[in-house]
């Protein structure tokens, strides 16, 4: 819940780096709030018909909030890659596009420095290796 909550945060910071545990926590409690509140939507009957698609009010409000936030995130993690966050517009390739994405988002990020910033994970204490395995 923390990585969201940092990610919230960070509104609108499209630079630096995310590692892959924040993105993934993230989108993991983004799923969990969306169907909550399209349950929600559904139960007290909040929602409203455009075409012949029904649309939750809270489910809206919630993605409209939580645009920017994840365009952040989605950017700094590429960032995290060593790739620029124009790579993000890949995705609007229908299929190849988002798996060339899931590719990016599950690769381990660049150790140490790069263009974009320092290693997030710098600051962390590495568990000791247990020899006898």
């Amino acid at each position: 819940m923390q990585y969201y909550i940092d990610v919230i945060k960070k509104y609108a910071v499209f630079g630096g780096r995310a590692r892959r545990k924040e993105y993934w926590m993230f989108v993991l409690f983004n799923a969990i709030a969306s169907y909550i509140l399209s349950f929600v939507d559904n139960l007290a009957g909040l929602t409203l018909k455009l075409g012949e698609t029904p649309i939750g009010i809270l489910s809206l409000i919630y993605s409209l909030f939580i645009l920017l936030p994840s365009l952040g995130v989605c950017i700094r993690r590429l960032h995290d890659i060593d790739k620029s966050g124009w790579w993000l517009l890949i995705g609007l390739i229908p299929i190849v596009g988002w798996i060339i994405l899931l590719v990016f988002y599950c690769k381990e990020g660049t150790a140490g420095e790069n263009q974009y910033g320092a290693d997030p994970k710098a600051g962390e204490a590495v568990p000791p290796v247990n020899p006898s395995i």
